[in-house]
């Protein structure tokens, strides 16, 4: 992580120096060459600084949804899945209502 937080202080360092994407994107290759950020990165990067952002760290994110937290949601789930352990994901989903793509199957 600090590697990255590393590049883009690089990135800001470089578009404060006035130079392009395309100069920045190649000074970043050759400077940390297999560890570089991709392309898509240093240009988002370069993009933040350009539009006045001036920290090099993440916008805060969302956590985990709530229901994911809690106890009840989580005791709702034990107790199904005590009563019948060859139950099938997608028969939890149905029965609790949430969707198979909810962050709480991601582990």
């Amino acid at each position: 992580m600090s590697e990255r937080i590393e590049q883009r202080y690089c990135i800001k360092f470089c578009y404060k120096l006035g130079d392009t994407q395309m100069q920045t994107i190649k000074k970043i290759q050759q400077a940390f060459s297999d560890e570089a950020m991709g392309i898509t990165q240093i240009r988002e990067w370069y993009n933040r600084f350009k539009q006045g952002q001036t920290s090099v760290k993440n916008k805060p994110r969302s956590d985990r949804p709530s229901t994911s937290r809690n106890k009840g949601f989580v005791e709702n789930l034990r107790r199904i899945v005590e009563d019948d352990c060859r139950i099938t994901i997608n028969e939890i989903t149905e029965e609790v209502g949430i969707s198979t793509e909810s962050e709480i199957w991601a582990a």
